[in-house]
């Protein structure tokens, strides 16, 4: 069984459990997870789990997000984007500077409402599935952060923008929110997923790609470790003869591992055996003066 991260490059028509799906046939192996839902018609960079690495998943869905769209201004649809229904249709008479002024206005905290076509749950329904049935009901608005902003290229009615942005945002309604600002309805005609956490798209791989590496035995060399993903945490060696503890998720005293280490409170070390096999997070628990279990990821038969 695989361990680890997958970097996978959704291609559109695939939804981010069809992917899920895929992989479960090409690599033959049930334990696998995605890290944030890219839409059918969106393409991009859509970490996936692996094995232990789907312990991974809360935290790489947390991580901020790149994305390049393409603003197409005069339309608004039921869907926010190409997809849906028409429902309005206006001339686009902005001159370039007023609308850059208001695709940049954006920058930084605002409400956002999030759209009727989404997976948020609303008195245990899915929000997609109460607009499919013709119904639409007052969603508060959430804050978001959009921290970087870029025009890359403006030839009206079309923009193409580069956004950076926090968990939870639909660039979709950013679209959408940028048009009404400027009064003449936008839609999102295209979308890209550039970055998710430390994933690039030119680093991802196709679906097509995953399965000739699979063929060739040379998948594993594409798959990132699980620890490589916690880098930013310390990293401390349990002396061979308490091995037993950590084989059994316990915590541990400072003196059991080899290191000379400055023990910080609530601090997180990523916690390795003599052979160099990674267990798992711990943190030292100043009470206990001990290593205490955070997350363990060593599985049985590794």
């Amino acid at each position: 069984m695989y361990n680890g991260i997958l970097n996978v490059y959704k291609e559109a028509g695939f939804t981010s459990h069809d992917v899920v799906a895929k992989l479960r046939g090409i690599l033959k192996q049930k334990k696998i997870g995605h890290t944030g839902t890219l839409d059918p018609d969106a393409v991009g960079v859509l970490p996936v789990c692996l094995g232990s690495g789907t312990k991974l998943c809360g935290m790489l869905t947390d991580a901020g997000k790149e994305y390049r769209a393409v603003l197409l201004l005069g339309k608004e649809t039921d869907t926010q984007d190409g997809s849906g229904k028409l429902l309005k249709e206006c001339e686009v008479k902005v001159s370039e500077r007023e609308a850059a002024e208001a695709v940049m206005a954006f920058l930084g905290d605002y409400e956002q409402i999030p759209p009727m076509y989404s997976a948020i749950k609303i008195n245990g329904k899915k929000l997609y599935q109460l607009a499919r049935e013709g119904k639409e009901i007052e969603r508060k608005p959430r804050k978001v952060r959009i921290y970087s902003l870029e025009i890359e290229n403006m030839a009206l009615p079309r923009i193409i923008i580069r956004v950076g942005c926090s968990k939870g945002t639909y660039i979709r309604t950013l679209c959408h929110d940028i048009g009404r600002k400027l009064g003449c309805g936008g839609i999102m005609e295209s979308l890209e997923r550039t970055k998710a956490g430390g994933f690039l798209a030119e680093d991802a791989l196709t679906l097509e790609d995953i399965e000739k590496l699979q063929e060739e035995g040379r998948l594993e060399e594409r798959i990132v470790p699980v620890d490589a993903m916690l880098a930013d945490y310390e990293a401390v060696t349990v002396e061979y003869r308490f091995q037993k503890l950590i084989d059994n998720g316990n915590a541990f005293y400072p003196d059991m591992i080899k290191e000379s280490k400055t023990c910080i409170p609530e601090e997180n070390v990523r916690v390795y055996n003599e052979e160099g096999r990674f267990y798992g997070i711990y943190k030292f628990c100043r009470e206990e003066g001990r290593f205490c279990p955070v997350k363990m990821f060593m599985e049985n038969g590794q």
